[in-house]
């Protein structure tokens, strides 16, 4: 029997629940993710302090946010003075130094973005799914691909007028009215194109992703299942499903990922006046620059910490979220029976 034809169906589980499911799923991984970036960035600081405007990316297991540095001297979380001989020294140190708290330093304004982008990205391709395989049947292979690429485009393109929006408050503090005029302005000047600048390195990096994700995703777990003789995908090996395809999508989309950091660091520069003018050049001029300067490895530069945040924080995300439809499902069939 197709161990595929025993697990809960999505359409016993509502678009509701998938959003509560998806949401607790972005908070639980941020919570988990985000202590390895907080000490990485801080062991960063300690190699190489950061000077007021100067950029540097954070990322909450959920998504990359580029942050400029706003406060001179030790007052900003990402500034204050240790002496750190590495990862576990750091965790130990600013737990007894500075409170447990401070592992989730920069927290609370990433998360404003990243759990509306991921609670759209999975509910649409969980939707996309259940709708292309009533039409072509549950053994297409190639749905969790179309999917994929339609989901993560559509959160793609939600959020990144946010990102513009909140970047610029963090380069400099605007009231809700200058920040209005900002938008109205920047609108009547180049258009409402303009408010998706950083939108295509983004596409370019996430899309794929996206698609070999959910495409060695489906085919791990199926292959996990038939192996282990499951009717039923457990909470193992969909956690390990995630783990293996985060990974090698995050090895394959590392070159885009390397621009789109270059792209959001100089519009950063730009939106803060450091620099005069906004990085024009394309996503493969840059890519060819880098190859120029760094050989190919300056393509896969950072492939190490990336591994260590996206392999645990896909596994978590993916798990946890499945685990809630599980859970919904099961309430949902007990309804019925009543």
């Amino acid at each position: 029997m197709d161990p595929e034809s025993e697990r809960p169906q999505i359409c016993n589980v509502t678009p509701f629940q998938q959003i509560v499911a998806s949401c607790t799923g972005a908070i639980l991984t941020s919570l988990m993710v985000t202590p390895l970036d907080v000490v990485k960035i801080r062991l960063q600081a300690q190699n190489n302090q950061f000077s007021k405007g100067e950029c540097f990316v954070y990322n909450n297991g959920l998504m990359d946010h580029v942050c400029i540095c706003e406060e001179e001297g030790n007052k900003a979380w990402y500034k204050k003075p240790g002496y750190f001989r590495g990862t576990l020294d750091a965790f130990i140190k600013i737990i007894r130094n500075e409170g447990i708290k401070s592992l989730w330093s920069g927290l609370p304004p990433t998360l404003v973005m990243a759990v509306p982008a991921t609670v759209i990205y999975f509910t649409c391709y969980d939707q996309l799914t259940a709708f292309l395989k009533s039409k072509l049947g549950e053994n297409e292979r190639h749905i969790p691909i179309f999917a994929g690429i339609v989901a993560r485009f559509g959160a793609v393109t939600v959020i990144s007028p946010l990102e513009l929006i909140r970047t610029k408050m963090q380069s400099k503090r605007f009231s809700y009215n200058e920040l209005h005029q900002f938008i109205s302005k920047k609108v009547s000047e180049d258009g409402w194109i303009s408010l998706w600048r950083g939108w295509t390195p983004t596409l370019l990096r996430d899309v794929p992703f996206s698609a070999m994700y959910w495409y060695n995703y489906e085919l791990i777990r199926k292959w996990l299942c038939v192996k282990y003789g499951l009717y039923e995908p457990t909470f193992m090996v969909n956690f390990t499903s995630g783990a293996l395809s985060g990974s090698f999508a995050a090895v394959v989309t590392l070159p885009f990922d390397v621009v789109k950091t270059q792209k959001q660091t100089h519009l950063w520069m730009y939106e803060s006046h450091k620099i005069s003018k906004p990085l024009r050049m394309s996503t493969w001029a840059i890519m060819k620059n880098i190859v120029a300067k760094n050989g190919l490895s300056g393509l896969f530069t950072g492939l190490t910490p990336r591994l260590i945040k996206i392999a645990p924080a896909c596994a978590i995300m993916i798990s946890t979220y499945e685990f809630g439809k599980a859970f919904f499902h099961k309430q949902n069939t007990q309804r019925q029976q009543l």
